[in-house]
This record gives C-alpha cells, structure tokens and sequence, in this order.
C-alpha cells in the first residue's frame, strides 16, 4: 500500500538553512496508520527544489531574467512570441532538463527577485541524506523535484531532478509480463513516479513543501546511487532534438 504525507510546520527556509536539521523534527513527528512513528530506511523524503535552492542561496536579482536564463542553459530547444510581448523559451538546463525558462521561478520571492534551480540537485540530496542519516539514525531515499511541462500534454507534474539512495530507473528488461513473454524495452521512471505522487498530498499551493513517501516500491540502497542524471537522454538516443 502506497503512503505519503506532507507534514506541516516547515520554517521559512533562508540562504544557509540547513534542511536536514529543520526537516528532523517533522520526520521524527511523522504518526502513520499502523501506529508506527517517524521514517524508516525503505521510505522516501521528498523536497520541492525551490526550498533546497532557497537554502542554497540560489536567489538572483530579475534586473535580465533573459541574461540569466542563457546563464542557465546550453542550449535553445524552442521559442514562442507571444501576443503581449513576452517571449518564451523551452531550454536545456546545465542538468539535462529541458524546461521553461530554465526552471526560473518568480513565485514566492521578494520583488525584484527571482530562484533559480540548485547547482547540483543530485549533490543537494546526498547532503539532506547524509544529515537525516546522521540526526536520526536511518537512511531513506531522498528525492528533490521540479515542476515541469510534458511535450504533447496539458498540465504541469512534478519530477525527479535530485536523487540519492535509489535508483531512478527501475529496469524490467528481460522480465516477462503476465503471459510470459520477455519484456524488451520496459524501464519504468520509478523517481518521476514517486515525485508526482509525493506532490499530491504535497499540493501546488498549500505550503508543504516535503513529503513521506512509504511502500512506493523503490529499492532504497546504502549507496547513493546514479542520481537523476540517469534519467537524462543521450544526445545520441534523444530522436525528438533531431525532428521529423
């Protein structure tokens, strides 16, 4: 059975926050249906990017919201001009993400300022592990995520862009299914999957910015792991950069 909760009681994070202290309590609080208390080694703790890149002092001056969306990207995918004026651009990211203007976030900064995404989302969660590991003793996966916008549908889901302690991809290559044939090319986006399940309990507006996730299926590992950057495409296997 999949649970997951998003407590409430989060503090206003602020550059240098340290995250695995101020999410501590709120795990060790964490009261599930079974009775049990807290998180365990085979959970999931995941944080929305935009309060790990808020602890990470990723808060930049909208003076050229153009000039730091270049900053941000290596490259162009798409541009739309747009009645009034604005224009917007499909980028990707120094992460592999293809996203909206670089993943640039003006919701819920001061004026005159705008968020960007963490350096290294994958290093901001072997951090957060590393200190819930240490003040509470257990080791569960950590997720951090982003919004996005998906080609050919309407709508916005939360992602996987940060990961330790799983891996992101969950391969079921050579399987069979349930009449016995081999599976040839199923690999399941199992970080992605718990992402946009976490964001249901965590809400878009209803500032719970972390969620528990338990019995998501995840194979939570001792190790690190790869880390979202798994989940990127090649160059070589990307067929939709190429076009018709």
């Amino acid at each position: 059975m999949l649970l997951a909760q998003a407590p409430d009681g989060l503090p206003q994070i602020t550059s240098g926050t340290d995250l695995a202290a101020v999410l501590t309590p709120l795990l060790a609080g964490l009261v599930w249906p079974d009775g049990s208390e807290g998180v365990r080694d085979d959970d999931v703790v995941v944080v929305a990017s935009k309060i790990v890149a808020k602890a990470e002092g990723r808060l930049a001056k909208a003076t050229d919201r153009e000039a730091l969306i270049d900053a941000e990207s290596v490259r162009e995918v798409a541009r739309r001009e747009n009645p009034d004026g604005s224009v917007l651009r499909i980028v990707e990211t120094h992460h592999g993400l293809v996203l909206a203007a670089a993943g640039i976030d003006a919701s819920n900064v001061p004026d005159g300022t705008v968020l960007l995404l963490p350096k290294d989302p994958d290093a901001s969660a072997r951090t957060i592990r590393r200190g819930l590991n240490a003040r509470l003793g257990v080791r569960p996966g950590v997720i951090v995520t982003d919004t996005v916008g998906r080609p050919w549908r309407r709508g916005i889901a939360d992602i996987a862009i940060g990961v330790a302690g799983l891996h992101p991809i969950a391969d079921l290559r050579g399987t069979a299914d349930s009449h016995g044939r081999e599976l040839q090319a199923t690999t399941v986006a199992v970080a992605d999957e718990i992402a946009a399940a976490a964001d249901l309990v965590k809400g878009k507006v209803g500032g719970r910015p972390i969620a528990i996730v338990r019995g998501s299926g995840a194979v939570i590992t001792p190790d690190d792991g790869p880390g979202a950057r798994a989940v990127v495409r090649s160059p070589e296997e990307d067929m939709f950069r190429t076009g018709s």
